[in-house]
């Protein structure tokens, strides 16, 4: 046996173990052998029949815990086996939390100690009364959701008061609004909550900003101001579609440009005091919240239709009235699906630190996805010069490969022309490839 995130090993009792007990409490549960040294040898507890008996009082009356005390025999001496089961509700030792991580027992401070008891508790943050009263509401933001929620919510009516729309929505505790009322309707959000704000960027490098925006307000008013925002830095063209048809074609698909910002906006995590981060790239956009995954879902579940863990649910509910979001958990295929339409790559999900990242490519051919189909090498360096410099023939990249026979580089670029990333233009003389 060896000591892990669900076992515990003592040679006696003392009571500061009252901790190690909290902590499988308030993890998966755990025991604890008494009698039994750190390298899982027994050496037989002392007075197990006193710890029997004094035990379970001790556990019930320090931190409120039925647990099973036992005695049992381990390799012929007397042990006393401690069984915690996890707990529906914060176990507390002394007035500070624990939770069990590996062999050892960490205490929980600030947001995280804020994040395990509403988590215990069954609820959200955003679910949470504030100061703000509802006076700090703002009308137009709400008048505007009414008209938004309409086909989602019939009943509402546009003669309904503010008060009455917000107590319908469960945004409004004790004539209090609730931190999403806040968030969602009030008229300076920043200053109940002050961790509520994001950020656009363009950049030219990681290094070289050519222009920042900052988003405050409530979030309806946020997201207006992000996505505007980004879309200033993007590119547009315009496709005819019959006579009188005009398709305008953006670097990214509009709507798959929301969809990130509501993304960030609803499931960040607004204990942290980090800014939402929105960075517009020449060839990429970067979308970034604080909040790591909800527990249970994986960066694979993403590409596909998965269920929805919101960590705001009442924010995530509004947008979902306010027909500004599909359904909960189909955000993230649908943004694939939009990318994919429009022949690009699929959004790169990730967890960075302690937040989580959408990344839009505009360049399919990246060195990085390149490689991804198949490409040797030489082949790379082909793409790229004639990413760089418009068209590439034998002559160039005999230059560049000077290493390789022309039949071999001819045969990289037909290579490259069966893939469908290169086509031959001009005749055999002056034969040239050029991107698709």
């Amino acid at each position: 046996m060896r000591e892990g995130s669900n076992l515990e090993f003592k040679e006696t009792w003392r009571d500061e173990y009252l901790k190690t007990l909290a902590a499988f409490a308030n993890s998966s549960g755990g025991e604890m052998l008494i009698g039994v040294d750190d390298k899982g040898r027994s050496v037989g507890a002392k007075n197990s029949e006193r710890l029997l008996e004094e035990l379970p009082n001790k556990i019930r009356d320090k931190l409120g815990l039925i647990t099973s005390v036992e005695v049992e025999d381990f390799e012929g001496r007397e042990i006393v086996k401690v069984a915690v089961k996890p707990s529906f509700v914060p176990v507390s030792y002394n007035g500070k939390f624990y939770v069990r991580t590996g062999s050892t027992v960490q205490e929980l401070k600030g947001n995280e100690l804020i994040q395990f008891i509403l988590k215990r508790q069954n609820l959200s943050w955003d679910a949470l009364p504030s100061k703000a009263g509802v006076e700090e509401i703002d009308t137009e933001t709400v008048e505007r959701f009414k008209t938004l929620a309409t086909k989602r919510l019939p009943d509402i009516s546009e003669a309904d008061s503010v008060e009455k729309v917000l107590s319908n929505l469960d945004l409004i505790e004790n004539g209090k609004l609730r931190n999403a009322g806040v968030l969602l309707f009030g008229k300076n959000p920043q200053k109940h909550l002050m961790i509520s704000e994001a950020r656009v960027g363009k950049f030219k490098s990681d290094i070289d900003i050519l222009d920042t925006v900052t988003a405050k307000g409530n979030l309806f008013k946020q997201l207006d101001i992000l996505f505007d925002a980004v879309k200033k830095h993007l590119n547009v063209k315009y496709v005819i579609k019959g006579q009188l048809e005009r398709e305008d074609v953006w670097d990214y698909p509009l709507d798959a440009v929301r969809e990130a910002i509501i993304n960030a906006l609803i499931h960040r995590d607004y204990l942290d005091n980090a800014d939402i981060q929105i960075r517009v790239y020449d060839d990429k956009i970067r979308f970034w919240n604080p909040g790591l995954l909800p527990e249970g879902i994986t960066i694979d579940m993403l590409r596909t239709d998965h269920e929805s863990r919101p960590r705001n649910k009442l924010l995530a509910m509004i947008f979902y009235f306010a027909g500004l979001i599909e359904r909960w958990g189909s955000g993230t295929k649908r943004m694939i699906d939009l990318c994919r339409a429009q022949e690009l790559l699929e959004p790169e999900f990730r967890e960075e630190g302690a937040g989580f990242a959408v990344i839009f490519y505009k360049d399919i051919y990246t060195e990085e996805n390149l490689r991804k189909m198949g490409l040797n090498e030489r082949q790379v360096k082909a793409v790229m010069y004639v990413k760089e410099k418009g068209k590439i023939a034998i002559a160039d990249y005999k230059e560049i490969s000077p290493d390789v026979s022309k039949k071999t580089l001819y045969r990289d670029l037909q290579g490259l022309v069966k893939k469908e990333i290169l086509h031959e233009v001009g005749d055999k003389k002056g034969r040239r490839y050029e991107l698709r």
